[in-house]
């Protein structure tokens, strides 16, 4: 090793100590050298011939500060005595002269060069993971599906559409109505998550129904990583008392009861004092509206409609809303599109006809077109005489895909089809059959309906009335055990109305039939609910039966199970529904069993043959059920108090059959194929989910993220096949936010983390995975190294350099510019002769063949290669620079071609469809413009350099 010369007044750097500055020699003599280093106010005495020291050096061009904090760019650098003097210039353009004992001592090195002639010198691995998290960024940021692959969510391809359809809009204001159980707070969710990912969406307020808050909070955090606030009359009140003005701007993400808006005036106002990128209603069916009429929720919605840039409605199906409520909740989305009821309605029957065509089609398809003439001569006038004739002109196999498109175009013309989402289990797959499986039982002895109380209640629930001791009386329960005992093989959920016969039927089935069971209901915190539904989902030790109670039927899903066992029935179908919706879901690969047990003459028989017989509500959904309980509330009531009289009951069950059949024939005419053709476009959605899959990918994300945790000190336990068990390691790099105390315990498998919601799904978008990659990517960790390579077609002693230079985009993150780069980064291996080997040596196979190099060695090198490194990093910047110009040209291209036909479709829509109005055509070119103004303006930052020695 060459000997280092040390002279007083030079300045060095520790290569184990950067945190104590630039250093200053202050003696050498005796084998050894003094440095004193002022920023950290400390001395280090060091062996002259192993001191662990590097010497700032500065090139001409870099920027550099003296010790009173004044900015200079070099221009040269000239050695005397030993020392360096740097030729500067000045912010105003005047010349300086600075001896380097006057550089300034606080100096932290961070570009690649700087730190590798300082001699802080990264470990190769880091530096193969710093190009790999490049690699990884770029491609997530520049994929479709960004925003979209990290919720704990089945991947259905409606919910996905939706979602990549509303996200990419400048401001999403839509109503999400899709039928019960096809998941519009998933759609909602999804969209909100890819809209606060991209950077669309800062700030967003949901008002809720008190019931739902809850149910919304633990959603929004299991599914989607959503920390909301939850702000009551409580928290507001805490926090104005601890001095804030205005409790609505303490976070960016809110859960609100709209009842708390509609009784305070006050919160009212400050809800609305405050710019919301995105407002969400849920349940907004019950937010009343009529000509005479304004509810006071629907003017506190209404008020916060007109300042929010973004708003999306959950509703019930619109034709539960009728069209005054369907109008009333459009007028909330856009009042100047919507301002009248009665030109809405004239405008619905002119779509009529138009629904009418395009049902025409779809059924009858090609042949059906070239033989009616009439029609061809309808579709002439609506989408002009040359694209008929273009179509006519088609052989007959391109026909039916050509018929495809001239249906998207009639859905175009669509009034609502920008605004309003319908999904129905008539145009969604992947639901399985529901069988009804029923036990008539003979009630107890003890048990004595009462038949004029005005409560149901006990009625419903025999346990009440049955005493304490009631699971050793309850016929139901012997059912339950017996049951159990012949099917010992699957698992099953138990519902029941209440926690007390939850928690009573769960300790008798535990001691009397050695079953193992688990509870589920409201008394229990969230973490023993979440241990219970993970104990349940559990394959072979897990427990065979989940008893719950009501609670069980909201937001949690059990498609693994498919047998339900009704303890009892709901006094709603709603709420039935939900019920049979915890198995009845699209994944549920199984038909699903309901078992109801009953008493014989009681309110329950009743009340189950009219949901079978009446509503036929068990074996399908019954989308007219909430409007014929309305209906018929009274003599079902009246039938269930007199369970006997048989005519009574057929007669209901006639009438009720009857007016069903009338509903749903009404619900078969009217269905509006424009509407769910605009809802849902398969095509599009294949392609949103191909790019999820390919993205997915489980196994390399598992192998990349364990190289990152291991790299900041988390410590990792493996947790079966596809997971891992976190902490914070003793040698825990830095504090990490979304890194608990505790740890925690995740799954790389979307299947697993459906089933279990107790552990962390981890992907790409998990916001512990983007925290450390942005760590590594913003900071220096192992933007260089040295290392050494066996090469025959190279001779030995050559010294190549390999350089990563990254695009840097003044830019909001929105604008999502990375879609239109081929690379996140330009990689060149320049050779002192000046060539550029990137080409016939790719990054990945050029890192098999490399070898380590020990730090001690490693330094040496640079300091006796300084002057051929510099020369090939100027090499390849000159490189860089060139290429430059057609990176941007080749972006801009792809920008171009795709924001055209963007705009194309926009004209050709606002021609036709109402709803597309002059904003959003200018709002669409102002931001193409911005895009191409960024792209223009790019530049090339060194990210990384690794020096390679090719050794014999």
């Amino acid at each position: 090793m060459t000997q280092q010369v040390f002279v007083p007044g030079q300045r060095w750097i520790s290569n184990t100590e950067a945190d104590l500055g630039l250093g200053i020699v202050v003696e050498s003599m005796n084998r050894r050298v003094e440095l004193s280093f002022p920023a950290a106010a400390e001395v280090r005495t060091y062996a002259t011939d192993n001191a662990p020291l590097s010497r700032v050096c500065y090139e001409a061009d870099e920027e550099i500060f003296n010790d009173e904090g004044d900015r200079l760019r070099v221009r040269e650098r000239i050695e005397h005595k030993g020392c360096y003097l740097y030729l500067c210039s000045n912010d105003q353009g005047e010349e300086v002269i600075l001896p380097e004992l006057h550089l300034d001592s606080a100096v932290h090195f961070s570009k690649p060069q700087e730190r590798l002639f300082a001699g802080q010198i990264d470990r190769h691995s880091l530096f193969k993971l710093r190009v790999e998290t490049l690699e990884h960024r770029h491609q997530l940021m520049s994929s479709p599906a960004w925003g979209l692959i990290g919720p704990r969510v089945q991947l259905l391809p409606h919910q996905l559409y939706i979602a990549s359809e509303l996200a990419s809009r400048p401001a999403p204001r839509a109503l999400l109505a899709d039928e019960v159980g096809l998941g519009k707070t998933i759609e909602a969710g999804l969209i909100l998550h890819q809209r606060l990912l991209s950077g669309r969406a800062q700030r967003v307020l949901v008002l809720l129904p008190d019931s739902l808050l809850h149910q919304w909070l633990v959603e929004m955090l299991r599914r989607f990583n959503l920390s909301f606030t939850l702000l009551d009359a409580e928290r507001c009140e805490g926090l104005e008392e601890s001095g804030q003005t205005n409790p609505f701007e303490t976070a960016q993400l809110i859960l609100c009861p709209l009842s708390l808006l509609c009784r305070d005036e006050q919160r009212l106002a400050q809800a609305q004092a405050v710019e919301w990128d995105l407002l969400i209603v849920d349940e907004a069916h019950h937010l009343g509206w009529s000509r005479e009429v304004v509810s006071h929720a629907y003017q506190s919605v209404e008020r916060l409609t007109q300042i929010a840039k973004g708003v999306l409605l959950l509703t019930a199906t619109p034709e539960q809303l009728g069209p005054e409520g369907h109008f009333a909740r459009l007028r909330l989305l856009d009042p100047e599109r919507y301002p009248d009821l009665d030109q809405f309605l004239a405008e619905s029957r002119q779509y009529h006809h138009l629904n009418h065509l395009i049902s025409c089609l779809l059924e009858g398809g090609a042949a059906f077109l070239r033989q009616d003439a009439s029609m061809q001569r309808e579709l002439s006038d609506r989408l002009g005489a040359e694209v008929i004739e273009h179509w006519l002109s088609l052989k007959a196999l391109e026909q039916d895909a050509g018929l495809k498109q001239l249906m998207r175009q009639l859905v175009d013309q669509q009034g609502t089809g920008r605004v309003l989402f319908r999904n129905t289990r008539l145009t969604v797959s992947g639901f399985p059959k529901r069988q009804l499986h029923t036990y008539a039982l003979t009630a107890p002895a003890l048990f004595m309906p009462l038949e004029q109380e005005h409560s149901l209640e006990p009625a419903l629930h025999p346990e009440h009335r049955l005493g304490q001791d009631w699971v050793q009386q309850d016929p139901r329960v012997g059912w339950l055990q017996e049951w159990l005992a012949q099917n010992k093989k699957d698992k099953v959920l138990v519902i029941c109305a209440h926690a007390e016969t939850a928690i009573a039927l769960e300790g008798f089935l535990a001691v009397r039939s050695g079953v193992r069971t688990t509870l589920f209901h409201e008394g229990m915190s969230l973490i023993q609910r979440d241990r219970s539904a993970a104990y349940f989902a559990e394959e072979e030790l897990g427990a065979r039966v989940l008893i719950s109670s009501e609670i069980g039927s909201e937001g949690r899903n059990f498609q693994f199970c498919h047998h339900l066992v009704l303890f009892d029935l709901p006094l709603s179908p709603d709420l039935l529904e939900q019920r049979i919706g915890r198995l009845d879901r699209i994944g549920q690969h199984r038909d699903v069993n309901i078992h109801l047990p009953y008493y014989r003459q009681s309110a329950t028989e009743v009340l189950m043959r009219w949901y079978d017989e009446g509503l036929d509500a068990f074996e399908r959904v019954c989308a007219v059920g909430d409007a014929l309980y309305q209906e018929f509330a009274q003599p079902l009531r009246d039938a269930m108090r007199h369970p006997g009289e048989s005519h009574a009951l057929e007669q209901l069950l006639n009438k009720t059959r009857q007016t069903r059949l009338e509903l749903e024939q009404t619900l078969a005419e009217g269905r509006d194929r424009l509407l769910e053709m605009s809802s849902f476009n398969q095509e599009k959605a294949d392609q949103v989910l191909e790019s999820v899959q390919q993205l997915e990918n489980s196994q390399r994300l598992q192998e990349y993220a364990e190289k990152l945790f291991d790299r900041y000190g988390i410590a990792i336990q493996p947790h079966g096949a596809r997971g891992l068990v976190l902490h914070p390691g003793e040698h825990l790099l830095c504090q990490l936010t979304e890194l608990p105390e505790e740890g925690m315990t995740l799954t790389f498998s979307r299947r697993e983390a459906l089933a279990r919601e107790d552990i962390e799904f981890m992907s790409w978008e998990h916001p512990l995975l983007s925290e450390l990659m942005e760590l590594l990517s913003q900071h220096e960790t192992g933007n260089n190294s040295v290392c050494v390579l066996k090469l025959p077609a190279l001779p030995a002693g050559t010294l190549l350099l390999e350089s990563i230079f990254v695009p840097v985009l003044a830019a909001p993150k929105s604008l999502q510019l990375s879609r239109y780069q081929d690379t996140g980064y330009l990689r060149f291996l320049t050779t002192p002769d000046g060539r550029d080997l990137a080409a016939a040596l790719a990054h990945q196979p050029l890192n098999q063949l490399m070898d380590t190099v020990p730090l001690a060695t490693a330094q040496s090198m640079v300091r006796m290669a300084r002057e051929a490194i510099s020369d090939q990093l100027k090499t390849a910047r000159r490189l860089a620079d060139q290429q430059l110009p057609g990176l941007i040209e080749q972006a801009q291209k792809r920008l171009d071609a795709e924001r055209s036909a963007q705009w194309q479709r926009l004209q050709a829509l606002a021609r036709v469809n109402p709803a597309l109005g002059p904003a959003d055509l200018q709002w669409h070119e102002e931001e193409t413009q911005s895009m191409r103004n960024a792209l223009h303006s790019a530049s090339l930052r060194l990210d990384a350099l690794r020096v390679i020695l090719v050794s014999e």
